[in-house]
């Protein structure tokens, strides 16, 4: 089993930056590929950016390419969504993920995702 602990998010001014840290527990950490997601009401969760189990590969949603960086600290079990230039649209709670099987390439699909954080809300203002 790994546990999923998240923190930071909150408000911020559109074209502001937040920071998300996701701190895993449990079962080797660096063996996992990690995700972030979000959700809305009324819509379905949707990928956000993902990275490998060394940290040398990440994947981005569209929407959030060249402004959100994710990254892992394989020694404190962490991985982290640097989130810049905020838009009115980012606003969700946002969930980090751990997929417990090795795969070729990262999965984008939510449902190939095994452990979840309770969520960490983030609100733009515009």
């Amino acid at each position: 089993q790994v546990q999923l602990v998240q923190s930071g998010g909150g408000l911020v001014q559109a074209g502001g930056s937040l920071r998300l840290a996701c701190a895993a527990s449990g079962r080797t950490f660096s063996v996992y590929a990690m995700a972030w997601f979000r959700h809305t009401p009324g819509e379905e969760r949707e990928f956000v950016a993902a990275i490998n189990y060394r940290g040398g590969s990440t994947y981005y949603a569209d929407s959030v390419k060249g402004r959100f960086t994710i990254s892992r600290d394989n020694v404190k079990n962490t991985i982290y969504l640097q989130m810049n230039s905020l838009k009115f649209e980012d606003t969700a709670v946002y969930y980090c993920a751990a997929d417990r099987w090795f795969r070729t390439s990262i999965s984008t699909n939510a449902v190939e995702y095994d452990y979840w954080g309770q969520g960490s809300q983030v609100t733009v203002s515009s």
